[in-house]
């Protein structure tokens, strides 16, 4: 979906796992396009076959804008992914490659490696260079294959033991790593929650900016349903250096196709 912000054009994504809930999963990719919608992201496609999500998309004619690396079972030390827990090194590696699979039969540009919840009992330290010689190896995996490795923090109010601590953290470890493979996600609900400070931060961060999600702040809704001055701060990302997809990763208020009111308030 196309949509005029007053200073240029972004696209968006439709995220399947939040939105179109209405109907099952695979009804989902007809609705995001009869809404207009020209790309999808969704964390998890690993309950379908690869090709039957392909499947999915081109009938709808719709481009797949990024997927996560697999998370582990519910409950489990890598629920929210295995790069910042130490000991699940083959857990995280097994799961890099199925995501490498799954995005070159997608067409996935983005692949967002889950830091995961760093254990109560591990060293902050030990941790955290577990976690950077990860991301390294996830790197050499997507190196030469058209896809970037995106880092995502989750603000420490909804997650306070998730590993990756902020936006600054992830395009600092981008940086080391291998700036050319890795990126950062912009996720601009987490943002807003951890020190706010939008636009400055967005602004500062670009040049390692991979990917964008939006959602409102507080009850992450739709824009215009919480505290989030979404027409000013879509306009300076269309005005920006930018030029890749913006995920709708949010929870729709009142109905996925009325809670879309808001992008054609935007332009106004």
């Amino acid at each position: 979906m196309i949509v005029e912000t007053g200073a240029g054009p972004i696209r968006l994504a439709a995220n399947l796992k939040w939105m179109f809930t209405e109907v099952p999963f695979e009804q989902r990719f007809d609705e995001a396009a009869a809404s207009g919608f020209t790309g999808v992201e969704f964390a998890s496609p690993y309950e379908l076959p690869a090709a039957r999500v392909r499947e999915l998309l081109d009938r709808a004619g719709l481009v797949q804008a990024l997927i996560n690396t697999p998370a582990g079972p519910a409950g489990s030390p890598t629920a929210m992914g295995a790069a910042y827990v130490p000991g699940a090194r083959e857990e995280f590696r097994a799961g890099v490659l199925t995501s490498l699979e799954y995005a070159a039969v997608l067409g996935a540009p983005v692949v967002h490696v889950m830091a995961g919840l760093r254990p109560e009992n591990a060293d902050p330290e030990l941790a955290f260079a577990s976690y950077v010689a990860n991301i390294a190896w996830a790197a050499e995996q997507a190196r030469g294959s058209g896809v970037r490795i995106a880092l995502e923090p989750i603000n420490k109010r909804d997650q306070p033991r998730y590993g990756l601590a902020s936006m600054e953290v992830a395009a600092a470890v981008a940086e080391a790593v291998d700036p050319d493979t890795v990126g950062v996600l912009f996720d601009v609900y987490h943002a807003q929650v951890d020190r706010g400070n939008i636009v400055e931060r967005f602004e500062r961060l670009v040049p390692r900016i991979v990917h964008v999600q939006i959602a409102d702040n507080p009850g992450r809704g739709e824009p215009g349903t919480g505290e989030i001055a979404y027409d000013r701060v879509l306009a300076r990302i269309a005005a920006s250096d930018y030029e890749g997809w913006i995920g709708c990763e949010y929870g729709p208020l009142a109905g996925t196709r009325e809670g879309l009111a808001w992008t054609e308030r935007i332009g106004r």
